[in-house]
């Protein structure tokens, strides 16, 4: 496992948001949990610009699943804060995600994938023992069919899964490991169980329903 802090994930800033008041002191304690969190070798982490107008305060990052040289997933994870709370969120913090992978020929038929996606974020986090409220989002698939100078390459399904949920438990660097999680399953790779965590409700992926391995990289 690697920590987000050995990536460079410094992303958004620990102000973020509007820049009109000083990040809080919870803001901040959640950022810190997310650069300690422990994850799996695969996952890269780069800096990312937060939004400005979702929430007074936001924290984000892009990850990239590589194996080998080869990207196979990437996807953003940002965390929102608004001290005054939001009704929709119910809650004061919300984390928005998005996660995108190429599909095997044997993946991309199954009628049953966006419900399959959506099962793969649950159990994950699950797994990790992220207790959540309020869970939203979409599963997308996108087929290509290349023609012209493009008629070469070959056709390629895509799945995002677009997720959004509250924190309720304030173990944020567990929901960012939970993701993780999640955008290595959608790249193929098999299920791995998560860090020992202190609390007695961390518990084994193996429930979750894996990829076909993937063999080759994603296209861009």
């Amino acid at each position: 496992m690697a920590a987000v802090g050995g990536h460079p994930a410094q992303g958004g800033g620990t102000g973020g948001g509007t820049g009109r008041e000083a990040a809080p002191s919870e803001f901040l304690a959640a950022v810190e949990a997310l650069r300690g969190a422990r994850l799996r070798p695969e996952i890269e982490f780069s800096p990312a610009p937060a939004p400005r107008r979702l929430a007074p305060h936001a924290f984000a990052l892009t990850a990239a699943v590589e194996v080998d040289g080869e990207e196979l997933a990437d996807g953003r994870l940002v965390l929102l804060h608004d001290p005054a709370g939001q009704e929709a969120w119910n809650g004061d913090f919300r984390v928005v995600t998005m996660t995108r992978a190429e599909l095997e020929p044997e993946m991309a038929g199954d009628p049953m994938l966006s419900e399959v996606g959506w099962a793969w974020l649950l159990d994950a986090l699950q797994a990790h023992g992220a207790g959540y409220a309020e869970p939203s989002g979409t599963v997308t698939r996108c087929a290509s069919q290349y023609f012209g100078g493009l008629a070469d390459r070959a056709s390629s399904t895509e799945i995002e899964i677009r997720a959004s949920w509250t924190p309720a438990d304030g173990r944020f660097e567990r929901h960012l490991a939970a993701w993780g999680d999640l955008l290595c399953i959608s790249a193929g790779l098999p299920p791995a169980a998560p860090a020992p965590q202190p609390a007695a409700d961390a518990s084994s992926l193996g429930g979750v329903v894996p990829m076909p391995a993937r063999r080759r990289p994603r296209s861009h």
